[in-house]
């Protein structure tokens, strides 16, 4: 993986080149940002460009054999931590070592979290960094380094360490050896143990934007630019969303369906199918009816900005554009704000564990009035 390779963030690129450049690199990078924000190959690509003999313009060769190497994941002095499912009494992440592989030749822009939890076999597990897997970590990082002046461990979704785990490695963390690197990344900042998180040095990785997701995609699928921007925009900058888009019966697909049919029965003052419709909705479980949730934001913004008749603001599928043509003068400056208000609080609520049923039937029912306004 090299920098070219990555999506966007070109200033948080920018600087972990210099610090590399400049053997400043601190011991401990905690990368963070949104899910679907390409962490996980900001943190392979800055592993490479650290080992990699020779350089050339800014980033790693990716034909010394320190990049072959990572490219195959068989670097020496390069060691992955990642969550797993309990295997035996000590689990670690080398008992999922082919899986891992398999996950990172897929498609490492796309780190999917449901996609590796596909492939470890257990869609409804919690996975967690064990605390076994701490004196794993440790018995390797207290080996010199081989083949490099650095050793790196890549620890990805360190959010999921188990406290164990995160309280013995603190100290590693805290006075590493001088050969030593950790660069870990997380979606949910926040449940980082604050005492490894003011430990590291953190960046903040941003969405791309839709141009850039679009141009990933152009050139990796062979796609016209035009569809490209048609099928990422809805993922409002989610790079692992904008690839499920390539899928046919796409996520954003049944989402828009669901819209359709949420606003249709609202419209029609229809109790009855709303209340189906919540039960339906909320079958989706937490994560994905908030993901919904977003969606129906992003189109009752997209609508609203349907009515200016400037085309270039909009950025919607063909199937999105050909609903707004008849429903775009139902949202307005009289309930703009307070749907969109009413969608990012169902999705607040649900993420704090409501009940996702009489969370979203008050959204159907709520709805109805608001799109009379």
């Amino acid at each position: 993986m090299k920098f070219s390779d990555v999506i966007g963030n070109e200033r948080a690129i920018e600087q972990i080149r210099r610090m590399v450049d400049s053997c400043n690199i601190p011991h401990a990078l905690l990368l963070h940002g949104e899910p679907g924000v390409p962490k996980l190959a900001l943190a392979l690509a800055t592993a490479q460009y650290i080992h990699c003999t020779n350089r050339t313009g800014g980033d790693s060769c990716g034909m010394c054999p320190s990049c072959l190497q990572h490219q195959s994941l068989n670097h020496a002095d390069t060691f992955y931590s990642y969550p797993i499912t309990k295997k035996g009494e000590k689990p670690v992440s080398e008992d999922f070592d082919a899986e891992w592989k398999k996950f990172l030749a897929q498609d490492v822009i796309a780190e999917d979290y449901e996609r590796w939890l596909s492939i470890i076999g257990n869609s409804n597990a919690q996975p967690l960094i064990y605390a076994s897997e701490s004196d794993n970590i440790v018995r390797k990082m207290s080996l010199s380094a081989y083949t490099s002046k650095y050793k790196v461990l890549v620890m990805w979704q360190a959010d999921k360490m188990h406290p164990a785990c995160a309280n013995k490695l603190l100290k590693l963390i805290e006075e590493p050896d001088h050969d030593s690197i950790f660069l870990l990344t997380t979606d949910n900042v926040k449940d980082i143990l604050p005492t490894i998180y003011s430990r590291t040095q953190r960046i903040e990785l941003r969405k791309p934007s839709t141009q850039q997701i679009a141009e990933h995609l152009a050139r990796t699928q062979g796609m016209d630019m035009t569809e490209a921007i048609a099928l990422v925009a809805p993922a409002d900058g989610n790079v692992v969303q904008a690839l499920r888009n390539l899928d046919h019966g796409s996520e954003t697909h049944d989402f828009h369906n669901d819209f359709v049919k949420l606003m249709r029965l609202a419209y029609m003052r229809d109790i009855a199918g709303l209340k189906v419709w919540s039960e339906d909705i909320a079958d989706y479980k937490r994560e994905k009816s908030q993901r919904f949730l977003a969606y129906a934001a992003r189109m009752v913004r997209e609508n609203y900005i349907y009515n200016l008749h400037m085309p270039q603001l909009n950025y919607e599928t063909v199937e999105e554009a050909q609903f707004s043509k008849n429903f775009a003068r139902f949202i307005n400056e009289g309930n703009v704000e307070r749907m969109l208000k009413l969608f990012n609080d169902a999705a607040r609520d649900i993420r704090g564990n409501a009940n996702a049923k009489i969370v979203l039937f008050d959204v159907a029912i709520k709805v109805t009035i608001l799109i009379k306004k």
